[in-house]
C-alpha cells in the first residue's frame, strides 16, 4: 500500500489556465427599411452570481453605427474602445466618419488579427449604409461576418432567434391567398417584437435581465421619425445636427 501511494504521489499534474468567462447576456439588431435597431439587456453575471445590474452591451460608433457585443465583458469593453480609437483616427484623418460597410470590415480585419487568443466576444454591429438602407452585421469571435435583416447573440439566443425567424423572415408562416409578406417591417411593429423578445428571454433564462437598452438608428429624412419622438422615454444622442439620428430608449426587465 505505501509503494502505491508513492508511485501516485509520483504522476506530473497539469496546470490550466483560463483566461475567458462567460458574462451572460444577450443583444440583437433588426435592419429596417431606412432604420437600424440594436438593444441589450444590462445584466452582467457569472454562473449564478450577479456581478452588476447595469453594464451596458450596446455602445454608438458613430451617428450611423451602433456595435453590440456579448460574451466575456472585459474583451468586449476593450474591443469596443479599440473599435473607438481607430473610428477617431479615421475621423481626423478623412475629416468625416468611416461608413458602416467599412466599420463591418475594420472589425473583421481586428477580430481576425487577434485569431490565435481571440477577443471571447460576438459582435453585431448596426446602423445606416450610404444608400440609406438599414443594416446588420454579425461576427463571430474571430472575425467572419455576414449582413443580414435580423440576428441575437448571446446566453438567450437560442430563446430569441427563433422568434425573429419567424416574426422577421416569416418562417413556417404561410401569407393570406392573394397577398405577400412585407419585405420590411415598420418601425412601429419592430419596436415591440424588440421588447417581447427580452421579456420573454428574462423569464426562462437567469442570465437575461435588469434593463433593456434600445438604440435606433435612423437614416435622413427617415418615415419613422415622427413615431418615435413621440414614444414614451426615447432620448435622442445624435451627435451632429444634420444627417442621420440616434435615439436610446430604455426600459426595466425583471430583476430576479
Amino acid at each position: 500500500m505505501p509503494a502505491m501511494v508513492s508511485s501516485m504521489s509520483q504522476q506530473p499534474t497539469q496546470q490550466a489556465f483560463n483566461p475567458y468567462t462567460e458574462n451572460g447576456g444577450t443583444i440583437l439588431a433588426i435592419a429596417g427599411a431606412d432604420f437600424s435597431v440594436i438593444a441589450g439587456d444590462t445584466r452582467q453575471s457569472e454562473g449564478y452570481s450577479i456581478q452588476t445590474r447595469y453594464a451596458p452591451k450596446v455602445f454608438k460608433l458613430t451617428d450611423k453605427a451602433v456595435l453590440a457585443v456579448n460574451g466575456f465583458a472585459a474583451d468586449g469593453n476593450m474591443f469596443v474602445k479599440k473599435v473607438r480609437q481607430r473610428l477617431e483616427w479615421y475621423r481626423h484623418a478623412h475629416a468625416k466618419d468611416m461608413p458602416i460597410r467599412a466599420i463591418a470590415r475594420l472589425i473583421q480585419t481586428m477580430l481576425y488579427a487577434r485569431r490565435f487568443f481571440p477577443y471571447y466576444v460576438y459582435n453585431i454591429l448596426g446602423g445606416i449604409e450610404e444608400d440609406g438602407t438599414g443594416a446588420v452585421y454579425s461576427f463571430d469571435p474571430v472575425g467572419s461576418y455576414e449582413r443580414e435583416a435580423c440576428r441575437a447573440a448571446g446566453a438567450a439566443q437560442a430563446l430569441v432567434q427563433p422568434f425573429l425567424d419567424n416574426q422577421i423572415y416569416f418562417k413556417n408562416q404561410t401569407p393570406a391567398p392573394g397577398s405577400s409578406f412585407p419585405k420590411h417591417l415598420p418601425l412601429t411593429s419592430v419596436l415591440p417584437l424588440v421588447i417581447d423578445s427580452f421579456t420573454s428571454a428574462t423569464e426562462r433564462h437567469i442570465e437575461v435581465g435588469d434593463g433593456l437598452e434600445i438604440y435606433v438608428v435612423l437614416a435622413k429624412n427617415s418615415t419613422a421619425l415622427q413615431s418615435l419622438q413621440s414614444l414614451r422615454g426615447a432620448q435622442e444622442v445624435t451627435t451632429t445636427a444634420d444627417g442621420e439620428r440616434v435615439f436610446v430608449i430604455r426600459r426595466d426587465l425583471k430583476k430576479d
